[in-house]
C-alpha cells in the first residue's frame, strides 16, 4: 500500500526525523496562503503515487506567492507522466508547498525488504537526489548495503558505519547515527515495506533534512493499522484495481488487449511471459487464488471484461485446490450476465478438468480449449491477429 510524500514525511517527524516545514493543499488559493506562510519562496510540489515527479514538470521551486497560485492551477487535474506511471500518467490532486531549504549535500538512504534474505537491508548512498537504479548501474561502488539481523535488530555501531561512510563526521555524524535508527523503527512499528528518503540532505546550516519521503506499508500487515486505509488516495488507483481489492483479488491493469485469468501468482507470471513469447500482450495480470468460490471467479471476470482495452480472454487454471468445473461455471455465469461475444480460449490441468472443458464447451460462448499452455497462448494470440 503507498501513501503520498506528506503522509510519509508526518511519520516521519512523529519518531523524530526532520522535515522541511511544509502544508499540503487541494486548491490553487490555499497553496498561495501555504507559500505566503513560507515566505514567498517555496516548493511547490505535486503529490502523485510515483516517483519522477521533477522531470515531469511536477516539483518546482517558486519565488512568490503569486506564482505558486498559478503553477498550481497548472498542476491541479493535470496527468503527469512519469517512469513509473505509464503513459496514461497520474492525475494531480494533492500539492505539498514546502519551506524553501539551502542544500550543502545530498545523500541517499533507504530500508527494504530483501526478498532473498528475507530480511530488512539498509542502503546508503552519497549520489542522492539521482534515480538510484542509474547510480547502482553506473557506479555500483558508490551503494553501501547492509542486511539487518531481524534477531539483533540495527545496532548503533553499524549506523555509525554507515554514516562514516557517507562521509559525514562530528555531530553531523551522530545526528545522521540517531535518524537512521529511527528509520528502523518505522519500518518495524509501522510494517513497512519501504521506507525512502531521496535526498536527505545536510543544509547549509548543518542539519540533517528529509527532502522528499516514500513509505509503502505491506499489505499483509494493514489488520494491524486500521488508519491505514483511510489514509489512502483511491483517485490515484485505476478503479478496476479498487474494485479487485473488495473481492481480494490481485489484479494489476497492464497496457495489452489480451484479458488473462489465472489462479496462483507464480502460474500468472509465467502465463505473462507465455503470452509476451507467442506475440501477444497481456492486458492484466489477475489472480484469483489458489481457493477461489464460484462467485469470486465470476466477479473476476467481469472485471476483466470492464477493461475496454480487452479483446480476447485467456484462462490459464490448474485445478488443484480449486475444481476446474468450478472456475468454468463461474465464467458461463459471468459470460452470460454482460453478453460477453469476446474470443475466449482456456488452458485447464487438474481436477474435474474434463467436466470444466465440457461445460465451457456446451456453454454456447465463443470458446476454444487449448491442449498446453503453448497451445493455449498461441491460440488467443492468433484469434485477435
Amino acid at each position: 500500500m503507498n501513501i503520498h510524500e506528506y503522509q510519509a514525511k508526518e511519520i516521519l517527524n512523529a519518531f523524530g526525523i526532520p522535515i522541511p516545514r511544509g502544508r499540503v493543499a487541494l486548491t490553487a488559493d490555499q497553496v498561495e496562503r501555504a507559500a505566503k506562510e513560507m515566505g514567498g519562496r517555496c516548493v511547490v510540489k505535486a503529490q502523485i503515487y510515483a516517483g519522477g515527479r521533477g522531470k515531469a514538470g511536477g516539483v518546482k521551486l517558486v519565488h512568490h506567492p503569486e506564482q505558486a497560485q498559478t503553477l498550481a492551477k497548472e498542476l491541479f487535474g493535470k496527468s503527469l507522466v512519469t517512469p513509473q506511471t505509464g503513459p496514461e500518467g497520474l492525475r494531480v490532486r494533492r500539492i505539498l508547498v514546502e519551506e524553501a531549504v539551502d542544500i550543502a549535500r545530498e545523500f541517499y538512504l533507504s530500508i527494504t525488504l530483501d526478498r532473498g534474505t528475507s530480511r530488512y537491508v539498509l542502503i546508503a548512498s552519497a549520489e542522492g537526489g539521482m534515480d538510484i537504479e542509474e547510480v547502482a548501474a553506473k557506479s555500483p561502488e558508490k551503494i553501501q548495503t547492509l542486511n539487518i539481523d531481524p534477531f539483533t535488530g540495527l545496532r548503533p555501531f553499524q549506523a555509525r558505519h554507515i554514516a562514516l561512510q557517507l562521509g559525514l563526521t562530528g555531530s553531523v555524524c551522530e545526528d545522521c547515527v540517531t535518524l537512521i535508527l529511527n528509520l528502523y523503527r518505522v519500518c518495524l512499528e509501522k510494517d513497512c515495506a519501504l521506507v525512502e528518503i531521496n535526498p536527505l540532505v545536510v543544509t547549509q546550516a548543518g542539519w540533517l533534512m528529509a527532502m522528499d519521503a516514500k513509505i509503502t506499508f505491506d499489505d499483509n500487515a494493514i489488520f494491524r493499522h486500521r488508519e491505514y486505509p483511510d489514509m489512502m488516495d483511491y483517485s490515484q488507483l485505476d478503479p478496476l484495481e479498487i474494485t479487485a481489492g473488495k473481492y481480494d483479488l490481485a489484479y494489476i491493469k497492464l497496457t495489452g488487449s489480451i484479458g488473462c485469468l489465472v489462479n496462483g501468482a507464480g502460474l500468472a507470471m509465467a502465463t505473462l511471459d507465455v503470452l509476451k513469447e507467442f506475440g501477444g500482450e497481456p492486458a492484466n495480470f489477475l489472480d484469483v487464488g489458489g481457493g477461489a468460490t464460484r462467485e469470486k471467479v465470476a466477479e473476476a471476470f467481469k472485471i476483466i471484461l470492464q477493461d475496454k482495452d480487452v479483446k480476447g480472454i485467456f484462462v490459464n487454471i490448474f485445478g488443484g485446490i480449486m475444481r476446474c468445473d468450478v472456475i468454468a461455471h463461474g465464467i458461463i455465469e459471468a459470460a452470460s450476465e454482460v453478453n460477453c461475444t469476446l474470443p475466449i480460449v482456456v488452458r485447464m490441468d487438474g481436477s474435474q478438468v474434463e467436466e470444466g472443458k465440457r461445460l465451457l464447451t456446451e456453454s454456447g460462448l465463443n470458446v476454444q480449449c487449448g491442449d498446453n499452455l503453448g497451445d493455449a497462448a498461441g491460440k488467443i494470440v492468433r484469434m485477435l491477429g
